[in-house]
């Protein structure tokens, strides 16, 4: 299972330290031959077996967390593939982002590249246009207007696109609702109270009429502001996984204090799987900076809060240098707890 193992960190350390050095002397670019850290391309963790059980993996990376309409090129899977070797494990979810004005279609071969690498895609699908920033009201992307069909041609193209594509893809609609930076959040841009949920069912119907019956919706507020989440919730028909998202910033960014895995997510984890008690729940963005704190810590006590929470899912690592450095790699130290957080109990 993935799950923090204290007894046999030494031994899976010193074994992964083996591997790296094996790996770089026999897997040069082509797949054979002596490869240097400077010029070896680093190769997919393999899949682990169906019924290994434990949370699922997923990861953004910096190519595939930008924003726009910058299209996806193959060789961004590279960054998940070295996600993949600093974590010592398969990334189950690739996860990226696709706002409305920018991305006017579903990228089908992005999905299918995702899939032959033994993974599932996983789409922040954002109704707004992130070039005019979080402090902009977008009148045209109130949530009244989603619900009363003004998007309805797009929408319907995204929901015949995968529908064709047909295999699985989890979709992350307008996250961070309850928050108050998005124009989708009731709070902001002149929406109403109810006004989310009746956009999520309209979206959603959309896509049961064109059949795509191949999505996940993850309906995923952000950890506190709990308030403001209980009434956009669209309801069980509407949501399969019910996600959470939230950043310890330490010292650097947002609240500029440490914040521990437990005060960050674990009453608002508590709190959204009684809200729905029969819907997986999955943590779907999470990071910690270094500065302020001590991340190594951090992680390992972030599998330790999860281990009590058998009924969340999932995590997906937000694997980027932005506002601060949050990749697992930002130090030796905290990837190797991370490493260590997602050993097999006993291995």
């Amino acid at each position: 299972m993935l799950r923090r193992h204290a007894g046999g960190l030494v031994t899976a350390l010193l074994l992964a330290a083996i591997a790296v050095l094996l790996v770089l002397q026999v897997a040069g670019p082509g797949g054979g031959g002596t490869a240097s850290p400077e010029n070896a391309t680093p190769q997919p963790w393999p899949v682990r077996s169906a019924d290994a059980g434990g949370l699922r993996l997923g990861v953004v990376t910096p190519a595939l967390a930008r924003n726009g309409s910058a299209r996806w090129r193959a060789e961004d899977l590279v960054e998940v593939n070295r996600f993949e070797q600093q974590a010592r494990h398969h990334a189950d979810r690739v996860a990226w982002f696709a706002d409305w004005a920018q991305v006017p279609s579903f990228d089908a071969a992005q999905a299918r590249a995702v899939a032959e690498r033994g993974s599932v895609p996983e789409i922040s699908w954002e109704p707004w246009d992130p070039r005019q920033g979080t402090r902009s009201p977008q009148p045209e992307y109130r949530l009244s207007r989603i619900s009363g069909g003004a998007f309805d041609p797009y929408v319907e193209r995204w929901a015949r696109e995968i529908a064709a594509y047909g295999g699985p893809v989890r979709l992350r609609f307008a996250h961070e609702m309850n928050g108050r930076w998005y124009p989708w959040a009731e709070s902001q841009n002149g929406n109403r109270p109810g006004d989310f949920a009746r956009a999520w069912r309209h979206v959603h119907r959309i896509f049961e009429r064109a059949g795509a019956d191949n999505v996940t919706w993850i309906w995923s507020p952000v950890a506190g502001a709990l308030d403001r989440s209980r009434e956009t919730y669209p309801g069980d028909a509407y949501v399969d996984v019910i996600g959470l998202s939230g950043f310890n910033g330490g010292s650097e960014v947002f609240a500029k204090e440490w914040r521990s895995f437990e005060r960050v997510y674990g009453p608002s984890l508590d709190y959204l799987h009684d809200l729905a008690p029969g819907r997986p729940v999955q943590v779907t963005e999470v990071a910690s900076a270094e500065q302020g704190g001590d991340k190594a810590r951090w992680i390992e006590e972030m599998f330790t809060a999860l281990e009590r929470r058998p009924w969340v899912e999932g995590l997906t690592w937000f694997d980027v240098d932005k506002e601060a450095d949050w990749r697992i790699a930002s130090s030796p130290r905290a990837q190797a707890a991370f490493a260590a957080g997602l050993s097999p109990a006993g291995g």
